[in-house]
């Protein structure tokens, strides 16, 4: 490896863990357990982890076909852009989205409406907004390693007699089986730490739609370092996830 990289490569690894080291050094640890086991804390905690499992799973169900299509199908750049299009908008910009989508005077709330079902400002809308901004990371990782692998062992399997669903299941899961894993890793961080599409189209009600995120700010307005305290309990949630599930599906 050329020693020049070092350097930014250190510099890199500062940007991010000296703001984590910061907020370690300003969390009081003498009422550090008062804090994160307050009831604000352990029910935003463990509402966020329920959400995030099961935007995770909807993003496995929806994303894992739709990255195969985009892998498989030629001429889709403009539903590529579409499906990746919530990387780079601002989370409360797609939670207006969703919220004109779902709301009561949305082009779907209409019908939901009509039919007794209200969707925003409740605890499906917090998993449609995890959904929403994780879904993409899960597309972008799994469409990397099916272009990766390439179509010549489906190709291969196909020519022996494989139906497609045997190819599917027997070929093409196997080959990307550790980037499933790493992008559900991927999802499910990002689904736990979402803010901006969850206020924006969930709000925030104890214990309903007011994940750890969402503790976070509003502990930040009314008692700093509660905020501080439960902000480095979502950093080693985050990282203890990332840490213990990811090796495993290398």
């Amino acid at each position: 490896m050329p020693g020049v990289l070092w350097v930014p490569a250190v510099l890199g690894l500062g940007l991010v863990a000296l703001p984590v080291l910061g907020l370690v050094v300003r969390t009081d640890l003498g009422e550090f357990p008062e804090h994160v086991s307050s009831p604000g804390a352990v029910s935003a905690l463990w509402l966020s982890v329920r959400t995030a499992g099961v935007a995770t799973v909807l993003c496995l169900v929806l994303g894992g076909p739709l990255a195969v299509v985009l892998a498989r199908v030629r001429g889709l750049r403009v539903v590529r852009a579409l499906v990746l299009l919530p990387l780079v908008l601002p989370p409360v910009v797609g939670g207006l989205a969703l919220l004109y989508l779902l709301g009561r005077s949305g082009l779907a709330g209409e019908v939901l409406d009509a039919a007794g079902i209200r969707v925003p400002y409740t605890t499906a809308a917090v998993v449609l907004a995890q959904t929403f901004v994780a879904m993409p990371f899960l597309v972008v990782g799994l469409e990397g390693a099916l272009r990766t692998a390439g179509a010549r062992y489906e190709a291969v399997a196909a020519t022996l007699g494989a139906r497609p669903w045997t190819v599917f299941r027997r070929v093409t899961v196997p080959l990307v089986l550790p980037a499933l894993g790493s992008a559900l890793v991927l999802c499910f961080a990002r689904a736990l730490g979402e803010f901006g599409a969850t206020i924006t189209f969930a709000g925030s009600l104890q214990g309903v739609t007011r994940t750890l995120p969402l503790e976070v700010y509003l502990l930040g307005e009314t008692d700093v370092d509660a905020a501080v305290s439960v902000s480095l309990l979502l950093v080693v949630v985050a990282v203890a996830v990332v840490a213990l599930v990811k090796p495993r599906t290398q």
